[in-house]
């Protein structure tokens, strides 16, 4: 994307109200473009590969190819745009379900205008951002989190650092956000969130906030 360009964003729902709504809204909006739009996942897949946007929008429940398969798909193809659920389904185990897909967000179709843009925003720096309303039922849900790769047992401890760290990360800071807060560099943020992924034995920052409000690390 180039410096000043607007971000490009495809709109993905099988219910054309709800995606003329949010693409009104978004209208109001500086510095973001409603280029596509899809009412279905098949669809949604041809309208990603034609108009190549900067992020994607996705609802969950739709004809043909569900957004779960959408992500999927996107996924084999192999860099795939940044993309956050928008839907109306609050349930803990999609939410971990479409991270898993890879989704970057993960937004109930109640979200504010200024909530949606600051998500947009976030995204496209490289953060995460989940609804506070799930945040806490999904992070202690038994089955909401589950490591990827081996880990020490036990694991270390996190430092003081490090939780001030995931502490920013759960707001759904990027790295440049944290450095700026922390008055430190953001290739130190890097290693931070680094070190913070391997002592969780996640790989990923979503699932690290998930893992760490589970345990009891982070409130």
């Amino acid at each position: 994307m180039k410096v000043g360009a607007p971000i490009r964003v495809c709109l993905v729902d099988d219910q054309t109200l709800v995606r003329e709504g949010i693409r009104s809204l978004l209208g109001l909006a500086e510095g973001i473009e409603v280029v596509a739009e899809a009412a279905d996942g098949t669809s949604a897949l041809a309208a990603i590969e034609t108009a190549r946007p900067d992020l994607v929008l996705l609802d969950l429940r739709m004809p043909n190819l569900s957004g779960i398969q959408v992500l999927e798909a996107l996924s084999e193809r192999g860099a795939p745009p940044p993309t956050i659920v928008l839907t109306t389904f609050d349930d803990e185990e999609l939410v971990v379900e479409a991270f898993r897909a890879g989704a970057r967000g993960f937004l109930l179709k109640d979200v504010s205008l200024e909530g949606l843009v600051r998500a947009i925003h976030t995204v496209m720096d490289g953060g995460t951002v989940l609804a506070p309303v799930l945040g806490a039922g999904t992070a202690r849900s038994s089955k909401a989190v589950r490591s990827d790769f081996p880990r020490l047992e036990p694991p270390d401890a996190l430092t003081a650092r490090e939780i001030e760290v995931l502490r920013l990360m759960a707001r759904g800071e990027s790295n440049r956000e944290i450095a700026r807060a922390l008055f430190v560099a953001e290739g130190t943020v890097k290693n931070h969130v680094s070190s913070i992924l391997s002592k969780l034995g996640v790989r990923d920052r979503t699932r690290a906030v998930l893992q760490a409000i589970k345990s009891g690390a982070i409130e």
